[in-house]
């Protein structure tokens, strides 16, 4: 396979970050390109595969184009394993801050995901700061969730918004590799 362009590269990412569909202004107001150019590089997306056009004419990345961004595939072994339950010492355990542990914990994908829904917001600021959402999801295997919540903290949300941005991706996540097992 030849390397494939940086606007094409922007493009999937562009998608992939978004996790929604894009309509063609959407794309092209976003990464400011001229809209004859972004025509033709979404048709070569599509023909190699890494895009799909629905019915409302929006733009959605496809499993191809996750690879192609360098994510591995989600097969049904690699879902059971991220979705498994850990041990008890590999579990997530919450902290308020350094040296203050909750009682709360997370021993598999889905169990951290309810727990995001309850949690005071300060300790998802806190974990968000410090990366440790990303490495704790990334221990369980699942790459593409890590880098994910690396853009989420990228972002510098707080509060309700960076709780609903990080249950939204780890949800939509959860319910991905539901799938594929």
């Amino acid at each position: 396979m030849e390397k494939m362009s940086e606007t094409k590269a922007d493009i999937l990412e562009l998608l992939w970050v978004n996790d929604a569909p894009l309509n063609f202004k959407q794309i092209t107001e976003k990464l400011g390109l001229k809209p004859r150019a972004a025509n033709m590089h979404l048709l070569g997306l599509m023909k190699a595969g890494f895009i799909a056009k629905n019915a409302n004419n929006e733009y959605t990345i496809t499993p191809s184009g996750r690879v192609a961004l360098g994510f591995p595939s989600t097969d049904e072994k690699l879902a059971r394993k991220i979705l498994s339950k850990t041990a008890k010492e590999k579990a997530f355990y919450f902290y308020k801050g350094i040296g203050q542990p909750t009682d709360i914990e997370a021993d598999s994908l889905n169990d951290f995901c309810e727990k995001l829904r309850t949690l005071d917001t300060k300790i998802i600021e806190f974990h968000t700061e410090r990366g440790d959402f990303e490495a704790w999801v990334s221990s369980l295997g699942d790459i593409e969730l890590a880098k994910r919540l690396k853009v989420i903290r990228g972002s510098n949300l707080s509060g309700e918004l960076l709780r609903k941005k990080t249950y939204d991706a780890v949800k939509s996540r959860c319910d991905e590799l539901s799938k594929a097992k």
